[in-house]
């Protein structure tokens, strides 16, 4: 037996046409919940795999602002507020869905804007095997709001260089740009969140 899309839900139409065809109700009733139950599991294990690659996209994310701290932007620690990392995961997984090999088929270029434009963090390949078919490209704000501590400025002058920061603080919105590298006519998604 092959479990096709078109599998009709448990009805009296359909349960009275199967047995004009002298099927037995009750075995009917049990194959249709075995059907269903099978349905189920399925989104269930699909629901666990989406967020297991999630969680594995956040902590990509993660590991790039560590990776990025010192070498690039100059400070001992950056704030990022909690589950943003989850929410462009899930963004991310969203935006790639619709592609043909979806998230396999990605370039991911990280950035973070500075009050002086955009600095490029890192540059992920998420499956190196699979030739690109889209590029995503992942824009950090920084919080303008935050005020520097006043340990920053008793450091400044003393252990540090002038461009040393104490601590980064990331905003809560970022921004995401996709654009399609198999299709000319297919244009640029950029999506501000």
């Amino acid at each position: 037996m092959v479990a096709t899309s078109t599998l009709k839900p448990k009805s009296s139409e359909c349960v009275s046409e199967l047995a004009d065809r002298r099927y037995d109700h009750g075995c009917i009733d049990a194959g249709l919940d075995v059907w269903l139950d099978c349905l189920d599991e399925t989104q269930r294990t699909a629901d666990a795999t989406e967020d297991r690659t999630c969680q594995q996209l956040a902590k990509m994310f993660e590991n790039c602002l560590s990776r990025a701290k010192k070498t690039m932007l100059h400070c001992s620690s950056v704030l990022v507020p909690e589950k943003l990392t989850r929410r462009i995961a899930r963004e991310v997984l969203r935006l790639a869905s619709c592609e043909p090999c979806g998230l396999r088929g990605s370039v991911l270029y990280v950035h973070l804007e500075l009050d002086k434009g955009c600095k490029q963090l890192e540059r992920i390949v998420y499956d190196a095997t699979v030739v690109p078919t889209f590029e995503l490209t992942l824009v950090f704000k920084q919080d303008g709001t935050a005020w520097p501590s006043l340990r920053d400025f008793l450091f400044m002058g003393t252990c540090f260089a002038p461009t040393f920061r104490h601590a980064l603080k990331l905003s809560p919105g970022f921004r995401l740009v996709k654009k399609k590298l198999y299709s000319s006519s297919a244009g640029t998604v950029i999506e501000e969140c």
